[in-house]
């Protein structure tokens, strides 16, 4: 029963925080332009930081990958509190199954998300899942980080993951949209991906003082 009861507890809480926190946009125009591409577009962040999206992105049109492991079941659950999407799979466990679901979602001009480095790290380091996916769908890859000025970090996680707390400084991050094109050198890719995504959670960071 204390199990079944964490989605709506962390739910709480999530809203708790963003209820609480000033948010700062930043990078909106290339959210827009990976819009505009018209094949839907691929949401790519690090795994440390994705508990605050659950409500800055509540609401949205958006099917998030999360692993089929007991931690993400209850990712899963809390997601869909927050009117998120999810589609259950990992590098491990339904590969070949989950890929498929996304690449139908994005056939519909919808959102996915992804985090390159989950669900077990190493952390900060492009997988190339998400490479094969947006070469396959013609879909662009678009960068997103958040930080918030009050969070714990968990030290003794793979990725150091962050739990973000109320009444803080925040921001949202967009990074230019990335796309790959079939003969593209997907670890050329992978390090551009990488460049980016850590560019804008360094500037994230610097947003709420942090660095």
């Amino acid at each position: 029963m204390l199990r079944a009861l964490v989605p709506y507890a962390a739910y709480s809480f999530v809203s708790l925080i963003g209820w609480t926190s000033s948010i700062r946009w930043e990078g909106l125009e290339h959210r827009e332009a990976a819009a505009a591409s018209g094949k839907g577009f691929i949401f790519t962040f690090w795994h440390q930081r994705q508990v605050f999206f659950t409500y800055t992105h509540r609401g949205e049109a958006a099917h998030v990958l999360v692993s089929r492991s007991k931690d993400g079941e209850l990712i899963a659950k809390t997601m869909s509190l927050s009117n998120i999407g999810a589609v259950r799979g990992s590098s491990s466990k339904r590969a070949a199954g989950a890929a498929r679901e996304l690449a139908e979602i994005l056939s519909r001009k919808e959102a996915i998300g992804i985090t390159p480095d989950g669900p077990r790290g190493p952390a900060r380091e492009v997988k190339a899942g998400v490479l094969f996916l947006a070469q396959k769908t013609g879909a662009p890859i678009l960068p997103i980080s958040n930080a918030v000025s009050r969070r714990i970090e968990l030290r003794k996680s793979w990725d150091r993951f962050h739990v973000p707390l109320p009444f803080s400084r925040a921001a949202v991050v967009y990074g230019e949209p990335l796309t790959v094109s079939s003969g593209d050198d997907l670890q050329e890719k992978a390090r551009v991906l990488k460049e980016r995504l850590d560019a804008i959670t360094d500037e994230a960071d610097r947003l709420v003082g942090r660095r």
